[in-house]
């Protein structure tokens, strides 16, 4: 029960940030994750990978919650979702694999990297005033959304998030308006979510480290303290992002982002360049 109360504060934080920021929780959800299992005494090995694993199936859950919300607006460009969908599947499924190759220690350090690229990118945005064209003149065709699919599933697949903070830029180059990019990518946060998770939980099926309670790499106590908590308290952190500039919000979650990756990659670069 302790444990499981753990994992609702876990739920309560990463759905407060998701809210407030307008982000997925996975960029809080596998930080958060990789500390309580190493403190629950998970094996070093494979602590990371549970973490990223388990951070996907609890973005099934939320997806479909967007997705719900977005059709209901009619924001979502479903023809560009069903291009993107078969390279999401297939590079969501070769990013639980690519994952699995890696030790804790490199994939931690990639998560870092990846963290503090977000974070830097998120700053420099904010600085650039230049407005892009709306009218999706630049989307590809089916071969090439499905490409760009393929890399954005498997990048997602190895951070354990959505793919929003992927897809969204892509779709703003594309010159797709700000609203159908963000509902369209909530909608392809599903099949690169269901693809990773099951990836996951194969990669990790044998592995003799597992702790009770999961499915592979999934864990399941920490999946369900996160889904009740989360979608609760996301509502809550939307709200208080009302109250606040929307600027302000941008660059205090980048600054997390930035004080997390730089964490990630301090305690583990040492290590990569050991092995």
């Amino acid at each position: 029960m302790d444990v499981l109360l753990i994992y609702l504060v876990v739920g309560m934080g990463a759905g407060t940030i998701a809210g407030l920021f307008g982000v997925g929780g996975g960029l809080i959800i596998v930080p958060a994750l990789v500390l309580v299992f190493a403190a629950q005494g998970i094996a070093p090995e494979i602590l990371t990978h549970m973490a990223v694993g388990t951070s996907l199936a609890t973005i099934i859950i939320t997806s479909i919650s967007s997705i719900r919300t977005h059709h209901g607006k009619r924001a979502v460009d479903w023809p560009i979702v069903v291009a993107m969908a078969p390279g999401i599947l297939l590079g969501s499924w070769l990013g639980g694999m690519t994952a699995d190759w890696l030790s804790g220690a490199w994939l931690q350090l990639l998560i870092g990297v990846f963290a503090v690229g977000i974070a830097l990118k998120m700053w420099r945005d904010g600085l650039r005033k230049a407005e892009l064209p709306t009218d999706g003149s630049r989307v590809p065709g089916r071969v090439g959304l499905s490409a760009v699919g393929a890399f954005i599933g498997w990048a997602s697949a190895i951070f354990g998030i959505g793919g929003g903070s992927l897809t969204v830029p892509f779709l703003n180059r594309c010159h797709v308006i700000m609203q159908r990019s963000v509902a369209t990518s909530a909608a392809c946060g599903l099949p690169i979510a269901v693809a990773g998770a099951l990836s996951f939980a194969v990669q990790g099926w044998n592995s003799p480290q597992l702790p009770e309670w999961s499915t592979g790499y999934i864990y399941w106590p920490a999946f369900l303290g996160i889904v009740l908590a989360s979608t609760w308290f996301a509502r809550l952190g939307a709200i208080l992002a009302h109250r606040l500039s929307p600027q302000l919000l941008k660059n205090c979650f980048a600054g997390l982002l930035f004080i997390i990756g730089a964490r990630f990659i301090w305690l583990n670069y040492t290590a990569v360049l050991a092995s």
